[in-house]
């Protein structure tokens, strides 16, 4: 058998060129369905290049395969990315950049790095001639909307008996926090200085822009730059035919650590309400105001909680749009796996009926929580021993994998090496070249572990 270090050696230049292919496709799943599946068909294409079997399932899953064993070994993948502005970027952010020994792009780590990696995996696999289980390559295309595409995958496809996702850090991601995203709205936008508001792209990032538009006399333009300039954030007032423009621009990060981020909507809407009032900017900005404001933690809405487990809920301010007769929000909410989402939500409808908004469930997913003893965690245990010289750690997350689709056998597990910020859905995205070839082999070393498994008599799971 071919060694795997010199085999994945052998495919860089291909690789490097396939992926810089693949990140110029704009597969932001937010802004519709055509581009992720025009993703999805080019891995599966690349996939029969390699002599793999492939299949797709509707326009928004699919899987490459190899291997005629009796257990089914599974990595999870997504082609969806989050959207990108060039002008936050040092770098096209839709094509990949080789600088400072580092790999840009938007999707390098997020997903698609990863999924072309587990791709040409399974193609080492297959030319090493080894034999045993199935392993699938499985591919989504709306992970960073609601994860559909594995609800409808698995509604057609098996359940793979052990799998991985590589979508979140090492070492073993043992538990992951419930997730709610929700829609904050007032029955009207009974605003009147505030004209427009208008924030965020997607509903897990902090958003790192934010503009209003604002009706108002000259005293109060003065008031209003005198408070932005002694203000935390950075705020640019204009005149346009519309009114006066604000924006507020602060630094984007995911949702799941929004403490890394500076929130410009909300930062917005405190500028907004000290510079006029509850009344003038209406009362979804008042609600925000009042009961999210910079915070992260739930505080001001009566839902901080941690546990030993899984750490502190955190909660973020993640879009917003008035305009005319419609003023609603988004929030993002990740509460620890020992509580309940009923608890929660209960929390959140209490605080916004008493000021008469009314709240949406636009996406929910429940905690995940893994036994240590699980085949799965083994056999990634040992791959990254193997290659690392060292057990793995266990950990928790607030982020949100396919992991926990897999009804308790499967975890997140790479590829980002907690020393390495890769600044996922953040601009300049981005994974230090030689640490993500490192990803490369111990990526391979798990998919061999669980082509080789064999479960053994009377085990129980």
């Amino acid at each position: 058998m071919k060694n795997f270090d010199e085999l994945i050696g052998s495919y860089k230049d291909e690789f490097l060129k396939d992926l810089d292919e693949l990140l110029k496709i704009h597969s932001v799943s937010a802004q519709g369905h055509e581009l992720p599946e025009k993703a999805l068909d080019w891995m599966l294409d690349k996939a029969e290049q390699f002599g793999l079997k492939t299949k797709k399932i509707g326009n928004i899953a699919g899987h490459a395969e190899f291997g005629d064993g009796e257990l089914l070994g599974g990595v999870l993948t997504h082609l969806d990315v989050v959207p990108a502005e060039r002008k936050d970027w040092s770098c096209e952010p839709f094509e990949l950049t080789r600088k400072n020994g580092r790999l840009y792009g938007r999707g390098l780590a997020d997903d698609k790095g990863p999924a072309l990696a587990a791709l040409y995996c399974l193609r080492a696999l297959k030319e090493s001639g080894v034999s045993g289980n199935r392993i699938r390559v499985i591919f989504g295309t709306s992970e960073e909307i609601g994860m559909q595409d594995m609800v409808t995958y698995f509604e057609n496809e098996k359940l793979p008996d052990m799998s991985f996702t590589p979508d979140s850090e090492y070492g073993i991601c043992k538990a992951e926090k419930g997730i709610l995203h929700l829609e904050i709205s007032a029955p009207a936008a009974n605003n009147t200085t505030l004209t427009q508001f208008e924030a965020g792209a997607a509903n897990n990032v902090v958003p790192d822009t934010a503009y209003a538009l604002v009706d108002c006399n000259e005293y109060e333009e003065h008031l209003l730059q005198r408070l932005a300039d002694g203000r935390e954030g950075n705020y640019e007032l204009n005149f346009t035919i519309d009114g006066m423009k604000v924006t507020s621009r602060g630094r984007a990060a995911h949702a799941c650590e929004p403490e890394k981020g500076f929130n410009a909507a909300a930062a917005l809407v405190g500028l907004l309400c000290a510079a006029f009032g509850y009344e003038a900017v209406g009362d979804l900005c008042a609600f925000i105001d009042f009961c999210i404001g910079m915070e992260t933690n739930g505080l001001s809405m009566g839902i901080k909680m941690r546990d030993s487990v899984s750490g502190a809920l955190t909660l973020t301010l993640s879009r917003v749009s008035i305009i005319e007769h419609e003023a609603k929000a988004v929030i993002d909410v990740r509460y620890p796996v020992s509580f309940l989402e009923e608890v929660v939500l209960y929390q959140i409808k209490k605080v916004a009926a008493r000021e008469g908004l009314y709240v949406k469930v636009l996406d929910s997913e429940k905690p995940l929580f893994l036994d240590e003893s699980k085949d799965i965690v083994k056999v990634l245990k040992n791959a990254y021993k193997n290659v690392m010289g060292e057990e793995p750690e266990m950990f928790t997350t607030g982020g949100g994998t396919y992991a926990r689709m897999l009804g308790g056998k499967g975890v997140a597990f790479g590829p980002v090496f907690k020393d390495d910020d890769s600044r996922i859905h953040n601009s300049d995205e981005s994974l230090d070249e030689e640490k993500f070839f490192r990803h490369f082999r111990i990526c391979l070393e798990a998919m061999y572990g669980m082509m080789t498994f064999k479960k053994e008599k009377n085990e129980k799971e």
